[in-house]
């Protein structure tokens, strides 16, 4: 088994603790880390800190202490991680992406996208985190989970949400949010590294998206989970963490 370190990256309204499904079935050593605007570190007002560029400032700072790694990203850390290994190419080792989409390369697709995220955001911070738990839970993303998760799994990740801070997460939507970062499609077929692009086999939309992006890494295997989501972390770990695994050792 190799000792190779993996690096874990939360999506949008998660944090490191929210993966410990996926994190405690992956054998050490483990590092799951906090995005800008979530977990709980202080949350910063400034712009600044929530460009695509701060987030892979903050995975170089908290893992400096580390050579070669894998990482890990699902959803908004997927994003991160992709940019991550793009513009790192000598820290990672392999790369799996847990329902990750390049980004939004259509101007009007992202245009109509930013505005969404800038409404949502605004009402966030008008409405408050019950009112967006109780939003975000009911999006038809996660619609599989209503039907699939233990009531008690349900529950904990309402109280993970409950504890964000309503300003990180609207921050986080203005500067992360899919149309606000620069697509990176086009630059796929840059990474030179094994490539596993983990998808819930009932995720029809990103099991499509997943397809393309595989065409265009040189060494990407699509991972079909069944029975999942786009969270296959929560609904499948086990086959999550076995795809990782097997990624981590290609």
């Amino acid at each position: 088994m190799s000792t190779t370190a993996t690096v874990v990256l939360h999506g949008f309204t998660g944090s490191a603790a929210a993966m410990t499904p996926l994190t405690s079935r992956l054998p050490d050593p483990v590092l799951a880390l906090d995005l800008p605007g979530h977990g709980l570190g202080p949350v910063s007002d400034s712009p600044n800190d929530y460009t695509m560029a701060a987030a892979v400032a903050g995975v170089i700072s908290a893992t400096s202490h580390l050579g070669r790694f894998a990482l890990v990203g699902y959803s908004l850390g997927g994003r991160v991680a992709l940019h991550f290994a793009l513009a790192h190419p000598d820290r990672v080792g392999s790369l799996a992406l847990i329902g990750v989409r390049a980004g939004v390369d259509d101007p009007d697709e992202r245009a109509e996208r930013i505005a969404a995220d800038e409404a949502l955001a605004d009402r966030i911070e008008s409405e408050g985190i019950e009112w967006f738990a109780d939003f975000w839970a009911d999006q038809p993303l996660f619609a599989t989970q209503r039907s699939r998760l233990l009531p008690e799994q349900q529950a904990e990740i309402r109280a993970q949400r409950l504890a964000c801070d309503p300003r990180g997460l609207a921050h986080s939507l203005r500067g992360l949010g899919a149309g606000a970062v620069e697509p990176i499609g086009c630059r796929l077929g840059e990474l030179s590294i094994p490539c596993a692009l983990i998808v819930g086999a009932d995720d029809a939309k990103f099991v499509d998206i997943a397809q393309k992006m595989a065409a265009e890494i040189p060494q990407a295997v699509v991972c079909l989970i069944p029975d999942a989501g786009h969270a296959t972390h929560l609904e499948a770990p086990d086959p999550t963490a076995a795809a990782v695994i097997q990624c981590v050792s290609s």
